[in-house]
Formats: C-alpha cells, structure tokens, sequence
C-alpha cells in the first residue's frame, strides 16, 4: 500500500493519504495539573487555594464579628468561610488544620473591640500560639 500511494493516481479517483493533525493541549494541561497536584499534595499556594481563609468565632457575641470579616475578604475576591458550629474552640482550629487552610483567623472579643484578628498561618508554627493580633 505505500508503494501505491506514492503514485497518486494508484489510490483511484477522489481518494488521498489521510493526515492527522495531533494537538495535546487538554492532555498536557490534564498532566500539568497532575504535577500540580503531586507537588502540593494538598497544600495550595494562597494564590491557588480554593481555602484561603477560616474565620473563627471564639464565642456567639462574637459571630457578627466574623460574618463582618467575611464581607469584607469576600470583596477583595478571597475565598472565606467562618465556622459558626457549636463546636469547641479546638475542635474547630483542629477541622481548619485538617481542611488545609492557609490562614485561619480567630476572632473573640478582644478582636472585635480592636477590630483585629489572631492570625494562625499554616505554613508558619510560631503562629499557632495565641499572639498579638493584627
């Protein structure tokens, strides 16, 4: 057959070689993400994290607090949640931690007065102890 089709007239009367034409882009994209997600194994960059940010309300009195905090990161286009669940206070940090937040703020009633926050960085341990709030 391949010496055949080097004479164009030996494939007959409306028929030629067939060309493919290959494009990977949906494969190389599909193997980057894959290197992405081995490289980070679970650990996003803040930039990429579809978990930025985990408000924490220490106690009730301070929940409008942390809903107010979320406004406002949610319109600098952050991705925020708070959890208000009727967990204890470490048990909430502990599921923040597990989940891979790249930042959880715990917000009381010192915070509210000041209108601050106690930062806890994932990446950084030191934080992890409560510090003076920002």
């Amino acid at each position: 057959p391949l010496e055949a089709s080097k004479d164009p007239e030996a494939l007959g009367i409306g028929m030629s070689r067939p060309v493919m034409i290959h494009r990977a882009i949906i494969g190389s994209f599909e193997r980057f993400m894959g290197v992405i997600c081995e490289h980070f194994a679970g650990k996003w960059p803040f930039w990429l994290s579809p978990r930025q940010l985990l408000i924490i309300p220490v106690k009730k009195e301070s929940e409008d607090y942390a809903w107010k905090l979320k406004g406002i990161f949610s319109k600098a286009k952050m991705h925020v949640d708070v959890d208000a669940s009727g967990d204890t206070l470490d048990k909430k940090i502990g599921n923040g931690q597990l989940a891979q937040y790249n930042f959880i703020f715990v917000v009381g009633e010192k915070e509210k007065e000041n209108e601050s926050v106690n930062i806890r960085n994932r990446d950084d341990l030191d934080t992890h102890k409560r510090g003076k709030s920002i």
